[in-house]
């Protein structure tokens, strides 16, 4: 008898298992919060140099605030103020319509900076006036916090195949909320920094703990409608953000705001059930019959576990020794192991890169900041629905191979569409957006699906470190767009065509059980394909 025999028998899909997902629809709603909280706290509102400590006698305070503004600070090009510049002297015959044959002096801000509040209350970059000089500072609280996810990824994906599932989430629950309050109420930078790192830190551990519980205590028929299930909170959860940031936009208050719902997971967290798969790969046969007569009172399967005793799970899953202690070693012990950690650190990588270089480019196509990430989120819907078709009829390989080569297909179409024509920008960056999304909901459950139970954790885990690799230099690259203007989105199809064509080297797990193993003849299978 195998687990996946049990689990048959206890109903690999019936209420036990939808009350584990809804249990988990709290925490999870709180990661795309998060992960796209730079959009908005992060945002550089219209700005230039504060003239009111200005004091050039009454010829200066007679003259009306638009006059003021003539006189104090250059205009750029198209006609705007110019944002980190000010006239060394008021240059009155700007206003006066007379002439001056000399360059007016420029100097910098000498007294700080005015900001427009019509859309954000208060940003990071108003709050410590991060902007001209130090605009790279603002852009980089991205990657500082995407290097804690990454950093978390490797603790907690160790953490969970140590410890368990459920008691690292535990750990995850109460490090973010407790560091998300903390980012909040910061009081420098430095501080702010530090806590949003810890924040991705923490955060991580919901990300990669949760669809493991989840997917563990399904049947193989019913694995792919859980997994894109699960991500459905992810894209729901990308269309509320948007009219959260309208309503609250103070960014101490939106990041409050946004930590929240982690207080009501960490009161629902006692009901949710350890992995039982995880337990009898580590000899607890006990507990996971605890939690298997648990799962099969709630189906009204309890006939079943009435026959079943405790030693006898010590079988269904053939372990050489339960005390071995798995690590992220033995991802690179053997050949087969090295090359399936390589090709799926690269496919994560790339699926990450793209679809935060989509994501955090909210301004990019011209539109309203907060209708532009209500329309990544509408368009992240119709992705989940094609993406289970796809899943079921052509496997998990071709599906994720064309999803990732049609995110860069869109990607790379933008850089022919003149900057003017927003509607067309916006529709085909849409497209990519879908595509990416479609990819990201691939790879969390082809990932799962190859690495055996005891390897499981550490495997995911060791792919959304490269996947956090990849989202830590996307904001950066956004940079490189001074240097050429298309150079970025070269840069993100060309990682996307690379993400693709490794993932067709990865072997098809459609209809497959889970290997439990790094023994199990499954696993072996797999990485017979790769070679």
């Amino acid at each position: 008898m195998k687990f996946e025999n049990v689990l048959a028998e206890v109903n690999g899909f019936g209420r036990f298992q939808i009350r584990t997902i809804l249990l988990l629809v709290i925490p999870r709603m709180t990661l795309p919060f998060h992960f796209l909280l730079n959009n908005f706290i992060a945002a550089v509102p219209s700005h230039h140099c504060d003239i009111s400590p200005l004091d050039d006698g009454d010829l200066f305070r007679n003259l009306s605030e638009l006059e003021k503004l003539v006189v104090s600070i250059p205009a750029q090009q198209d006609g705007s103020s110019h944002s980190c510049q000010m006239f060394a002297e008021p240059q009155y015959h700007l206003v006066w319509n007379g002439t001056n044959s000399t360059d007016p002096l420029k100097i910098p801000c000498t007294n700080g900076w005015w900001y427009d509040n019509t859309t954000f209350k208060s940003t990071l970059a108003s709050q410590w006036d991060l902007v001209c000089d130090k605009k790279s500072m603002n852009r980089a609280t991205a990657t500082i916090f995407f290097m804690g996810v990454m950093l978390g990824a490797a603790i907690f994906g160790y953490l969970s195949d140590r410890f368990g599932r459920k008691r690292t989430l535990l750990v995850s629950y109460i490090a973010t909320t407790l560091f998300g309050f903390a980012s909040a109420f910061s009081y420098n930078f430095p501080m702010f920094v530090a806590m949003r790192f810890l924040t991705g830190v923490g955060i991580s551990g919901i990300s990669i703990v949760s669809i493991v519980l989840c997917v563990e205590w399904v049947d193989i028929k019913h694995r792919t409608y859980v997994g894109v299930l699960m991500s459905l909170d992810w894209s729901f959860s990308t269309i509320v953000l948007p009219a959260l940031a309208y309503f609250v936009n103070d960014w101490r208050s939106l990041t409050a705001t946004v930590t929240a719902p982690l207080l009501a997971a960490m009161i629902t967290w006692r009901w949710l059930p350890e992995s039982a798969r995880w337990l009898i790969s580590t000899g607890k046969v006990d507990r996971a019959h605890f939690y298997l007569h648990q799962c099969a009172t709630v189906n009204h399967r309890e006939d079943f576990m009435a026959d079943l005793k405790p030693e006898v799970l010590s079988k269904v899953i053939l372990v050489e020794n339960e005390n071995r202690k798995y690590s992220y070693v033995d991802l690179v012990k053997t050949p087969r192991m090295r090359r399936l950690a390589l090709l799926t650190g690269i496919v994560w990588f790339g699926v990450a890169c793209t679809y935060y270089g989509i994501s955090l480019n909210v301004t990019g196509f011209g539109v309203n900041i907060y209708l532009t990430q209500f329309i990544y989120g509408v368009t992240e819907v119709p992705a989940k629905a094609f993406i289970v078709f796809f899943l079921n009829k052509i496997g998990r390989r071709l599906t994720q191979v064309g999803t990732l080569l049609l995110t860069g297909l869109c990607i790379f179409c933008n850089i022919f569409i003149p900057q003017d024509q927003v509607a067309a920008r916006t529709t085909v960056g849409a497209l990519g957006k879908m595509f990416a999304e479609a990819a990201f909901t691939t790879v969390f459950l082809y990932t799962t699906e190859l690495y055996p139970t005891v390897m499981r954790q550490n495997g995911l885990g060791y792919s959304s470190f490269m996947a956090r690799i990849g989202v830590s230099v996307s904001p950066l690259m956004m940079i490189l767009e001074e240097t050429w203007i298309h150079l970025p989105n070269t840069i993100f199809s060309a990682v996307a065509f690379i993400a693709g064509l490794s993932a067709s080297f990865l072997p098809e797990t459609r209809n497959i059980r889970l290997p439990e193993t790094i023994e199990d003849k499954n696993i072996i299978h797999f990485c017979s394909q790769i070679l």
